[in-house]
């Protein structure tokens, strides 16, 4: 191996072994995803391939159910690895995202030490109480201290404010983090990290720098009707191409939201629950609500687009 090898820097600079490479190739990376239903692009796995090989985060940026999450998901169960998920939202702080203590535990741990007053006892009950034990990890810390093979998706990470992603930032970059009270605990193993993102504000600069990029948006036609027929038991073919035309038509549109790909599959499950084996306008008219979620988004492509179901 080169001493160049990314991976392996990583690896010397944090005092850890070199991990075997995930996957071989993006091909490889591709069929192993699409044992597990995922249906990836060129470029999405190409980018995760090259994130493994690289040793750098995946930062998914994309509309709202184009399955950012999903992949995160469908690596980790290819690799037979742990997901852990931090789920991202405004006011997120370091005690969810990094650790806290179990201050209920350390609260019976004092009753039961029950010390005297003296300095001494009391600096060794202080000592103790701040033992690893009584820490409650958080998925930051969780993922790099885990010993098993690890997938860290952290959610949504355009919700988080700018001084939270700083710590991100800080975490992925040393895969450290020093806790005042035990010292700096650093990574057991580097996980494969995926930060998702819909766009709600602009990220840094500096978290950019440290992730490879990947945009994930909306399938064509032949793509989407492949997932739909992978993950919606007994549809027909003939059928699932309709509903993937009838989709792309309707994101044409100038909607307030366009409908996502989870959004197709759970209108292909309605169509196979109601027994339909092909499209026609009386049904399009029944089932849209299932596809878009805005009154006025309704009856735009109740006029726009049933005159061109066949």
């Amino acid at each position: 191996m080169s001493a160049l090898d990314p991976r392996e820097e990583l690896a010397q600079r944090l005092g850890l072994e070199v991990a075997p490479v995930r996957f071989s190739s993006p091909d490889e990376l591709r069929t192993r995803l699409a044992e597990h239903d995922y249906l990836s692009s060129d470029a999405i796995s190409s980018v995760t391939f090259l994130a493994d090989r690289l040793a750098k985060p995946v930062l998914v940026e994309g509309p709202a159910g184009t399955g950012k999450t999903a992949l995160a998901t469908a690596v980790a169960e290819a690799l037979g690895a742990r997901l852990i998920r931090l789920q991202c939202y405004e006011g997120l702080d370091e005690t969810k995202a990094l650790y806290e203590w179990n201050y209920r535990k350390q609260l019976l741990r004092i009753q039961a030490g029950r010390p005297e007053g003296s300095a001494e006892v009391w600096s060794e009950l202080e000592e103790d109480i701040f033992a690893e034990e009584f820490l409650l990890t958080r998925p930051l810390l969780e993922a790099i201290t885990a010993t098993e093979p690890v997938v860290l998706l952290i959610d949504e990470v355009d919700r988080v404010e700018l001084e939270t992603e700083a710590l991100l930032l800080e975490v992925l970059s040393e895969y450290q983090v020093s806790i005042p009270e035990l010292g700096t605990m650093r990574a057991r193993q580097i996980p494969m990290v995926f930060l998702t993102s819909n766009n709600t504000r602009e990220l840094s600069e500096a978290l950019k720098r440290r992730c490879l990029y990947l945009h994930v948006g909306y399938p064509d036609v032949e793509r989407e009707r492949d997932i739909i027929v992978s993950r919606v038991p007994g549809i027909a073919t003939a059928l699932a191409e309709q509903i993937a035309q009838v989709v792309r038509t309707l994101r044409l549109m100038d909607l307030k939201k366009a409908p996502s790909v989870s959004e197709t599959l759970d209108w292909a499950r309605t169509l196979v629950i109601l027994g339909r084996d092909e499209l026609g306008e009386e049904l399009v008219a029944e089932t849209l609500h299932i596809l878009l979620k805005y009154q006025s988004d309704i009856e735009k492509a109740t006029r726009e687009i049933l005159g061109r179901v066949s």
